[in-house]
């Protein structure tokens, strides 16, 4: 379970103790909006940061891992040379199909995080949503009347003991609902904000499993 500290500031900010909390994420990358919708946003940050580490990462695999593969595979291309080459026709028109497919599911404009709509509710909440925080982690708390979205100011957080976050979206129950299926697979769980506007986006990286399986529950009970 997430440590006292994040009880201890949940009942802080929401005046008593929430009904369940989870940690989560956007576990997609949120699509791009029009130029337009997004200028009138205010041009927020549509990805989370990153801790420096990983961009020390990229630059040691791109300066120094990909030359030594090229020059590696360079090297094996020049010692076994195929003597000739495959019609690969049957494959070709299987590729053919694979790709169709594949350009089929990339349609979709809203990558199956929300309804596509950026005007209604779901939409907004997105355009501002790493405006908040760069740090990916949201804790979503239900509380007897409403539905409180938190995000913690920093670009990097023990989901356990963080204690600085903040609530940065607040919603009645008239006007939001989670919905989600308990009993899913670990990792795997997802579950839908839903606005009264018919609008929704879908969360998922559940963190702390003895959270994230009280959560589901309890938006099932």
């Amino acid at each position: 379970m997430a440590k006292r500290a994040v009880h201890r500031r949940a009942r802080k900010i929401l005046g008593e103790e929430p009904v369940a909390l989870v940690w989560c994420e956007i576990h997609k990358p949120i699509p791009t909006p029009p130029e337009e919708v997004h200028r009138a946003a205010g041009r927020g940050r549509l990805k989370p940061g990153h801790h420096w580490l990983l961009y020390v990462g990229a630059v040691v695999f791109f300066f120094i891992v990909v030359p030594m593969m090229l020059l590696d595979k360079l090297g094996t291309g020049r010692r076994d040379r195929p003597n000739a080459r495959s019609s690969g026709s049957g494959r070709g028109r299987g590729g053919d199909r694979d790709r169709d497919r594949d350009r089929d599911r990339g349609q979709d404009p809203a990558n199956g995080v929300f309804d596509g709509d950026w005007s209604l509710t779901a939409g907004q909440l997105l355009l501002h949503w790493y405006g908040h925080s760069p740090n990916p982690k949201r804790l979503v708390m239900l509380v007897r009347d409403r539905v409180c979205v938190a995000t913690s100011p920093r670009r990097r957080l023990s989901p356990t003991k963080a204690d600085d976050f903040r609530i940065v979206a607040e919603f009645p129950l008239d006007q939001a609902r989670v919905e989600g299926e308990a009993g899913q697979p670990r990792g795997f769980a997802t579950f839908r904000l839903r606005f009264a506007d018919g609008s929704w986006l879908e969360a998922g990286r559940l963190g702390e499993p003895e959270d994230a399986d009280h959560f589901l529950r309890t938006i099932n009970g």
